[in-house]
């Protein structure tokens, strides 16, 4: 028997009610398309099954699905980052919810189980946990399912992992490789709002601090580039040889985790990767170090090793664990080594996740309209493009269009 919906409270909806209200205001391409396909309802008939960060960004891409014809159904894809107030105004909005803030990972197990149970047609997720427990536990609805989006790096290489051994059993579009997504929503959300969290927690100065970040992918980038305009002195930490240079000629200084752990004042991790700074790190750390981690799941900083060396785990502050170690050094973690922009913060600017969002509804809509084969695909690059052009359109810019002749020109190769 499925359940209509498992929140907290439903009595916290009116703050929710507030703050989708407010990220609304600021999500104008999400809007545009919307609006331009609200009459033809191309979800209509279809249940829409998510696994999402949900907080009032969210709230607004799933209830534009609804608008839009689909049954949609959502699991919390983090447990410090679901927000009760927002599930509240979303099971108010005729949307089945199943999550609550600080749930257990069995109840997060769970509650996707609980969403599974709706027979979604469609999915779209954050990490690969749903495609993976369709593929582990409910096979049975394999047949039904068209097709799916996945936002995070972390869940592509799941997939690209799960393409390669070819058990993926249904298509699955490449969300967070689509320039859009990369660009925008990995480069500068990521880059604000990890640092806005660490800010907000901490209350600490960036400045003069040294900051190791490790993993240089668009993310890290990103984290890096704000870390500096913040006034921290930069170190990367990089497996691959060509985002090393690359970190080097932007102007960080590059080195291996055990040179940087001796060093650092704050540590960042942004890989995707298990065990990025481990117990030989933490050892050699200085007094009152911050850990933070933006990767999707909570296995970077390698916290059974940091409790394995401690004496004591104190709250210093709300989102902030203290280890003391046995000779009475502190390494402070935030955010429980989770997600550290959602755990301790608000997640990415409105107006980036507008763009992301946007990209998640225009790409669920191509899966309704179009049957492709099992497997990882990309995103289309028409539908990309038109992601830009709307931002642009709803910013008032114009950019330059070639002419016949330009066109000609760079198509052949005739002087």
């Amino acid at each position: 028997m499925k359940n209509e919906f498992k929140i907290a409270d439903i009595k916290l909806a009116p703050e929710g009610h507030r703050r989708i209200d407010w990220a609304w205001k600021y999500m104008p391409v999400l809007k545009l398309i919307s609006q331009k396909e609200l009459k033809t309802q191309p979800l209509s008939g279809i249940v829409v099954g998510t696994c999402l960060h949900l907080e009032a960004k969210t709230a607004c891409l799933l209830k534009v699905l609804r608008s839009l014809g689909a049954t949609v159904v959502t699991a919390g894809s983090n447990p410090l980052s679901t927000q009760d107030s927002i599930c509240a105004a979303l099971v108010e909005g005729g949307i089945h919810v199943f999550s609550k803030h600080g749930m257990s990972a069995n109840e997060y197990t769970e509650n996707i189980r609980e969403m599974l149970k709706w027979n979604p047609q469609v999915i779209i997720d954050d990490g690969g946990d749903v495609v993976s427990m369709i593929i582990e536990e409910r096979r049975d609805l394999i047949p039904s399912i068209l097709g799916g989006c996945e936002e995070t790096t972390t869940g592509i290489k799941r997939l690209r992992a799960m393409d390669s051994e070819g058990v993926l059993p249904f298509p699955m579009l490449a969300v967070n490789d689509a320039q859009s997504k990369q660009l925008f929503d990995n480069r500068y959300g990521t880059g604000q709002s990890v640092w806005d969290a660490i800010l907000r927690t901490t209350n600490l100065i960036v400045a003069g601090k040294i900051v190791v970040i490790a993993g240089y992918g668009w993310c890290g980038k990103g984290v890096s580039s704000r870390a500096s305009g913040l006034g921290a002195r930069v170190v990367v930490v990089e497996v691959n040889s060509h985002r090393a240079i690359e970190a080097l000629m932007d102007g960080f200084s590059v080195m291996n985790m055990e040179e940087a752990s001796k060093i650092g004042d704050v540590f960042i991790s942004v890989t995707g990767n298990t065990k990025v700074i481990r117990k030989e790190h933490f050892l050699n750390m200085k007094d009152g170090v911050l850990l933070a981690n933006a990767g999707h799941f909570d296995v970077e900083v390698y916290i059974p090793d940091l409790k394995e060396i401690s004496k004591e785990v104190v709250e210093s502050r709300d989102n902030i664990e203290t280890y003391i170690l046995e000779d009475g050094r502190n390494l402070h973690l935030l955010g429980e080594g989770r997600l550290v922009n959602l755990a301790a913060g608000d997640g990415h600017p409105v107006e980036i996740m507008d763009l992301s969002f946007a990209m998640q509804l225009l790409s669920t809509i191509f899966i309704t309209q179009n049957k492709l084969t099992p497997g990882l695909h990309s995103v289309p690059e028409k539908l990309d493009k038109n992601i830009a052009d709307l931002k642009l359109e709803s910013l008032g810019i114009k950019i330059e269009i070639l002419t016949p002749e330009q066109v000609e020109y760079l198509a052949s190769w005739r002087e």
